[in-house]
């Protein structure tokens, strides 16, 4: 019987153990699970910086679970590893997730954590004359596997070239695989300054405003969902998150190529 609760104990011990763990909030209620937060590299939203993930969603997630009282920890992972982790722990949450039609029923949802612009990226050599989406259907689009703007333009019928890592598309438009690339105006920037490709590659066209969340699995408490919500909305409210937006402004291309990911 002390070898059997020995060795649970160490089980327990373990899963508890992670390098961007953040301990129990003493005012936490009892029955609140430690969350298993997941996110991918995604421009000043969420990366790495010496071996710890940071970035303006991420702080604002993790300000949000300490007003919450909500233990968690948080890894980086491919966007697909990240999103099937939520849908398959109980315990787990992923950012930042657009919150559509088709995933709606799927999560339970926090946040916003941030909110964006989806935009078509084009060569700068060439005339460029799009007013409308539907002006661009007879192009040829590069998406990125699993994301939403993937899916929204496969559901419209659009000429979508997707590829399982982001940074493709730019290089793909560069040698003209593909016309125009989805992209989100914040990680599209960060990632054209970084790479130099700033001057090379242009916006053509804002075609959706979106809001993004963190969208937590069907098994989470209602009432953990419910003070992440008013934490976010305190954290809008009180001017918490435009002072984090604010402190990354200055994370300019040195600060970001220190930052490890494909994205």
């Amino acid at each position: 019987m002390l070898n059997r609760f020995v060795g649970a104990a160490v089980v327990l011990a373990l899963h508890g153990a992670c390098a961007n763990a953040a301990p129990a909030p003493s005012g936490a209620p009892a029955d609140t699970p430690r969350l298993y937060i997941t996110t991918e590299q995604s421009g000043t939203s969420s990366m790495l910086d010496k071996g710890r993930v940071v970035g303006v969603a991420t702080d604002k997630v993790r300000e949000a679970m300490q007003r919450a009282g909500v233990a968690h920890t948080i890894e980086l992972l491919p966007w697909k590893r990240a999103y099937a982790a939520a849908l398959e722990r109980p315990d787990a949450c992923v950012y930042s997730t657009t919150r559509t039609p088709k995933r709606e029923p799927l999560f339970k949802w926090a946040g916003p954590t941030d909110v964006g612009q989806w935009v078509l990226m084009g060569r700068a050599d060439r005339e460029w004359n799009l007013d409308t989406l539907e002006q661009a259907r007879s192009l040829r689009i590069g998406t990125y596997i699993g994301d939403a703007r993937d899916q929204f333009l496969r559901d419209r019928g659009f000429q979508v070239d997707a590829t399982p890592n982001d940074l493709m598309n730019p290089r793909k438009l560069l040698l003209g695989r593909i016309d125009l690339w989805a992209a989100s105006v914040r990680s599209s920037e960060e990632m054209l300054a970084r790479h130099g490709w700033d001057k090379q590659i242009v916006p053509v066209l804002v075609f959706n405003r979106i809001e993004v969340y963190l969208a937590c699995n069907r098994a989470v408490p209602d009432s953990v969902i419910d003070r992440l919500n008013l934490a976010f909305a305190e954290i809008a409210r009180d001017g918490t998150g435009r002072r984090i937006e604010r402190s990354y402004d200055s994370w300019g291309v040195a600060g970001n190529a220190a930052a490890a990911g494909k994205r």
